[in-house]
């Protein structure tokens, strides 16, 4: 009985080859999904009495509250912490545009070429 590969080792290492191109190709966007996960977005409201943090998951991450802030009421201090809260997450959004929009054009440009042949 022969080897899986007798007679054609060159498959072998042209299967080989491929990996590690396609393992080179992949590394790019590894490391925009990693940058993406650390990304915060950051909003304030009430003069920057009232700071907020939001997560790429659209969790709320971190908020500060200006012991002044308490003297706003409760009802505008409500507003404030929502009106911090949208501010973080309209950053967060437009970070990860532009890290998708940097981070996917190499791959966009190889489609089309691609597309052509």
């Amino acid at each position: 009985m022969t080897a899986p590969d007798d007679g054609a080792p060159f498959l072998d290492e042209e299967m080989q080859r491929l990996l590690a191109q396609f393992q080179a190709d992949l590394r790019p966007l590894q490391e925009l999904r990693e940058s993406l996960d650390n990304l915060r977005g950051r909003g304030e409201a009430a003069n920057g009495q009232v700071k907020a943090e939001v997560l790429p998951s659209g969790a709320l991450g971190g908020l500060r509250i200006d012991p002044r802030a308490m003297r706003l009421g409760a009802d505008a201090l409500a507003e404030a912490v929502l009106a911090a809260a949208n501010d973080a997450a309209a950053d967060l959004a437009k970070q990860m545009a532009g890290m998708m929009t940097d981070g996917l054009t190499p791959f966009a440009d190889e489609v089309r070429r691609f597309s052509r042949e």
